[in-house]
């Protein structure tokens, strides 16, 4: 398996993975899936944005992950939020393990901040593997999310990247 930049060609694999997290998962707080179209147009957005989409690849798409703006206001600049996303039956495998080191590098050459993770509180899976990497949970959100007929609570995690003077 190696990490890479994603392209077109891969789009219909993202957007399976994207779709059954909305289908089946508390990964991805929507209820409607997306075609193609719509995830072609998220990575043109990212890509116009100076942003990584990547993929884990073995000979097929096992996984996907980026990062954008984490708001859209400009003292954020050096804030981040990720997503990384890992096909059924990969995942605990390693694959969003890598993804992230990845994004952790690559926000690192933005010279980006922070990274920020909102996690399904629920997921432990995924928070003790954020707190693997170095981040912390710094905050809960209560019952500010629903999905399958139930509340749901966001855990906040962040990483703080670097530690350089604040630079404009």
């Amino acid at each position: 398996m190696f990490i890479r930049d994603a392209v077109e060609a891969d789009v219909e694999a993202i957007t399976a993975i994207y779709n059954d997290a909305v289908l089946n998962s508390t990964a991805i707080w929507n209820d409607k899936p997306v075609d193609v179209a719509d995830r072609l147009a998220w990575l043109a957005a990212r890509r116009a944005a100076g942003y990584p989409v990547l993929v884990a690849d073995d000979g097929s798409v096992l996984g996907y992950a980026s990062f954008g703006d984490y708001r859209p206001f400009e003292g954020y600049r050096h804030t981040v939020e990720h997503s990384v996303y890992v096909r059924e039956g990969q995942r605990g495998a390693g694959v969003g393990r890598k993804l992230l080191e990845e994004l952790i590098v690559r926000a690192r050459g933005l010279d980006k901040h922070v990274m920020v993770a909102g996690i399904e509180a629920g997921n432990v899976a995924s928070i003790r593997l954020h707190e693997r990497l170095g981040f912390e949970q710094v905050g809960l959100l209560k019952e500010v999310g629903v999905k399958f007929g139930s509340w749901l609570d966001l855990a906040f995690l962040q990483l703080t990247l670097g530690s350089g003077p604040v630079s404009d």
